[in-house]
């Protein structure tokens, strides 16, 4: 038995969550004798957290239907890099990925959503924060049990996030009283987001999950062309009503060169708290059908489970308060394929190009 052999079997595996093979995505980074057997390093771009075992089994499975049977010691590992933006941008200089989760209506959950994408994705070994867009309707603080708290300025001009679960956040929801109203045009309503992303000390971070308004408005408009976006996430339930307004911010973010990594179904089945009798309340199989017909990868179909909104509103969202419970591992699950989506995406290269000065003499 050869390494080369060894390698030949692991790059041919196909990972579900990207979809390609171990060679196409160039993961399969060391193969090397050990002992009686060989050792092989696998490199993914998205958190891997939680997912060694898993994938580990697998592949000594696959490699052994492939004939071989020499003792295989894996280390699996990931690798976040910076991916690209919209042309005439360039990745913040200490955030590699900006992820936009949005929706084409309210009321679809998207804030649960973001909170629980944010929170898996540090729960699987990634450098997280959550920028709360919602300028009239901030609901990070409350989902975080944050509420009431205030950030810190060290030097009066930068704001210190706060942190819970292992996430930073910042929303103009720690600036105010949290029963005073934003009556504020658009004008100071994007200036408002464009200061919470700039003006605060993120730290260095693999992804910035940015929670947003429901819409199509100002603050998405401001986001596509000022704000470096990796990629966007669209957040729908299966009624009809929703779906129809999902495609809209769908077609509004492909305007504007951001790319949709894909659709996240929310409240697909219901589950009764007695019983454990399921439902679908609001129709099935609607995500899919709209990732089907634009072309985008259906992230995930999250159940609708008064369970979740109680965790959320405590403060401790699901995949904090029951990580080990099957309605957390469908969020896991959801942002996992969601990380895996953007790893697919094309790097950012611009840092890699020296950057041109131009002096009098």
């Amino acid at each position: 038995m050869t390494e080369s052999a060894i390698r030949a079997a692991l790059e041919s595996y196909v990972d579900p969550y990207l979809g390609e093979s171990l060679g196409a995505a160039r993961a399969v980074r060391e193969v090397t004798p050990s002992g009686a057997g060989f050792a092989a390093r696998i490199c993914l771009g998205f958190p891997v957290g939680g997912y060694e075992a898993e994938l580990g089994a697998a592949l000594r499975e696959h490699v052994a239907a492939a004939g071989i049977t020499a003792p295989l010691e894996l280390r699996i590992e990931s690798e976040i890099l910076a991916h690209q933006v919209q042309r005439h941008l360039k990745p913040l200089e200490k955030i590699k990925n900006i992820v936009a989760v949005a929706s084409g209506k309210g009321g679809v959950g998207k804030s649960t959503v973001a909170v629980n994408l944010a929170l898996a994705w540090a729960a699987q070994g990634a450098r997280v924060g959550i920028l709360d867009a919602d300028i009239y309707g901030p609901s990070q603080p409350l989902m975080l049990g944050l509420e009431g708290e205030r950030p810190s300025s060290p030097d009066g001009k930068h704001l210190r996030p706060l942190e819970a679960h292992g996430v930073v956040a910042m929303s103009i929801g720690f600036l105010i009283d949290p029963g005073q109203p934003m009556v504020w045009r658009g004008p100071m309503v994007t200036q408002a987001l464009t200061q919470l992303l700039a003006d605060t000390e993120w730290g260095e971070l693999d992804y910035l999950v940015v929670d947003m308004p429901p819409g199509t408005g100002d603050i998405q408009l401001t986001l596509s062309q000022r704000v470096p976006v990796a990629g966007a996430v669209i957040v729908t339930t299966p009624q009809d009503i929703a779906l129809a307004d999902a495609v809209k911010g769908l077609k509004m973010f492909e305007k504007v060169a951001v790319p949709v990594l894909g659709i996240v179904e929310n409240m697909s089945v219901y589950v009764c708290l007695n019983c454990g009798h399921t439902e679908h309340v609001f129709g099935a199989g609607g995500g899919a059908r709209m990732a089907e017909v634009h072309r985008v990868k259906l992230l995930g179909e999250l159940p609708l489970d008064a369970r979740i909104r109680e965790e959320t509103d405590s403060g401790r969202p699901t995949v904090v308060a029951e990580p080990d419970s099957p309605r957390a591992r469908a969020y896991f699950e959801m942002a996992r394929r969601t990380a895996a989506a953007l790893a697919l995406r094309a790097r950012d290269r611009s840092s890699v190009f020296p950057k041109i000065i131009v002096e009098e003499s």
